[in-house]
């Protein structure tokens, strides 16, 4: 039995649990060597063969599957399956799985730690300090403010219930809307609309589709509140980078914190260099508990499926 990991943080020492699990579990498991998720076509060749994948954020397209005869579970290591091409997996039987909310905590801190970090100037007054300026800079505080969430599900209630002990305002959308934890927790059922027209900071968290890609462009933006803040941890391409970047620059938009981006790593967005953006990559999920949680979720949901027993995270069943 051969098995395949590809997820960057999989080796990290806080995955040694999961690791040995795995290893006990399959005569043999290949790892990723490239320190980055996998183009399609590098997804094909090393498939070949192999019965079980446990998969980090790569590109596994239909030509990626097309050769692999022998794989039976594709095990997500994390909760998006965006890269994941369902209609194929499901067309050679290849069941595929995820890990929902083992990374919700550190995704929501590192959304927050964005607004913190753009209300404040962080990062650019660290930088003046550390050059040998003292400046003088107004910030904003959160408290008081409305944010809007996009995407009310394990990320999304983590952040809003952070946003409510700052004293923030909280409104949300979502078409699957949880309505009791919303009003135990005092958030505002919202459209999308609303959403983008009445929030001083957006956050997104929702996959990439269709339906998703540039959700937020140019016509989003106008209709924003002069001076709002956008959040993207969740998928590039939700955010249309050039339209943002022309928001920043005319001040329509008072800042923009991103954790993913339209082509990763970063080298040619019009958002470099801009001094009101604070850009991490996409690092929302690499907190150590977040990665313990991926690694024993993933590799038991492999090994259930692979053993024929329920799987309680299988996609699309």
């Amino acid at each position: 039995m051969k098995i395949l990991v590809t997820p960057t943080s999989f080796n990290k020492p806080v995955n040694d649990e999961a690791k040995k699990m795995l290893e006990a579990f399959a005569g043999e498991v290949v790892y990723n060597e490239f320190g980055r998720p996998l183009e399609a076509r590098e997804v094909a060749q090393m498939l070949e063969g192999v019965d079980g994948y446990i998969a980090g954020l790569d590109y596994i397209t239909a030509d990626a599957l097309e050769g692999a005869d022998a794989l039976k579970v594709i095990s997500r290591y994390g909760a998006g399956v965006d890269r994941v091409d369902l209609g194929a997996a499901k067309d050679k039987g290849i069941v595929v799985t995820n890990t929902p909310g083992t990374n919700a905590v550190a995704v929501c801190e590192l959304a927050f730690a964005l607004m913190l970090s753009l209300a404040r100037a962080v990062p650019r007054l660290d930088g003046a300090v550390k050059s040998g300026q003292w400046p003088r800079n107004n910030g904003m505080e959160l408290n008081g403010k409305t944010l809007g969430i996009v995407g009310f599900g394990a990320i999304g209630k983590n952040l809003a219930t952070r946003a409510k002990a700052f004293g923030m305002d909280v409104i949300a959308y979502d078409p699957y809307f949880d309505e009791a934890f919303a009003k135990v927790n005092g958030v505002v059922k919202s459209t999308l609309e609303e959403v983008i027209s009445g929030s001083d900071f957006i956050s997104l968290h929702v996959p990439l589709n269709e339906h998703t890609k540039h959700m937020i462009g140019a016509k989003q933006i106008a209709d924003m509140k002069q001076g709002a803040y956008i959040i993207n941890t969740a998928r590039g391409g939700l955010v249309d980078e050039s339209a943002a970047a022309d928001a920043l620059i005319s001040g329509k938009l008072g800042g923009v914190g991103l954790d993913a981006y339209e082509v990763e790593p970063v080298t040619d967005s019009p958002l470099l260099g801009l001094d009101n953006v604070v850009l991490t990559p996409h690092t929302g999920a690499h907190t150590n508990e977040a990665i313990s949680g991926m690694g024993m979720m993933s590799v038991r949901n492999l090994i259930a499926v692979m053993s024929g027993e329920d799987c309680e995270y299988v996609v699309g069943k």
